[in-house]
């Protein structure tokens, strides 16, 4: 599959070949689904939390004798039907994280990667370098490359000039090719590689 190279200011850097095996797989919606229910339980706090019966500080004396109330038998005033009383089965403290194979995760990659590159919605640039951290010149560039919603992935280290201008432009999102996966790719409108990312996740894949 080949593609142009752009630069920043919209010109023509020539053009790349992509691997078939990365970027032209037919998309499956199971295994992206798979991918992101998997990132967005493990990023999950898990820090809500309710008082149980045990929990509460109240009076352990019988509420009323055992027999002759006609009523239920009750033992405690911490118990959950009374008012101030505990929780029945509420939330507790825990991780929602769960496993996802390794190989999972990898082709969920390749697949959202194919997703854009089939929709037409896949930018290869051939650097991102800015001699300023301006970020109102960083938008008339982008949109005149059409990104108003867009994740871009820079090589192992993200240029400080360009990440200071980028930073305050909302919908752009941008981060180095080891950080590259599958929730931010699906929830941006492009996904832009720079040509060190796409060399960087060939190798990756090999």
């Amino acid at each position: 599959m080949k593609l142009d190279i752009t630069t920043l200011e919209g010109g023509n850097a020539g053009s790349v070949d992509l691997n078939e095996t990365i970027f032209g797989l037919e998309p499956r919606a199971d295994l992206l689904a798979r991918c992101v229910r998997w990132q967005l339980a493990k990023r999950q706090a898990g820090t809500h939390a309710v008082k149980n019966r045990s929990d509460i500080d109240r009076t352990t004396k019988k509420v009323y004798k055992q027999k002759g109330t006609g009523s239920a038998r009750h033992g405690a005033a911490s118990a959950p039907q009374f008012r101030g009383g505990g929780r029945a089965f509420g939330p507790q403290v825990r991780s929602h994280a769960h496993d996802l194979p390794k190989k999972v995760r990898a082709l969920a990659l390749k697949h959202a990667l194919s997703s854009k590159a089939k929709d037409a919605s896949l930018v290869v640039i051939d650097d991102v370098k800015l001699a300023e951290p301006k970020t109102k010149a960083l938008v008339e560039r982008f949109g005149k490359l059409g990104l108003g919603n867009a994740l871009i992935i820079g090589g192992a280290e993200i240029e400080t000039n360009f990440q200071r201008a980028a930073r305050n432009i909302p919908n752009i999102d941008v981060l180095p090719v080891q950080g590259i996966n599958v929730y931010d790719i699906l929830r941006r409108e492009k996904l832009v590689l720079t040509k060190s990312a796409v060399d960087a996740l060939e190798a990756r894949f090999k």
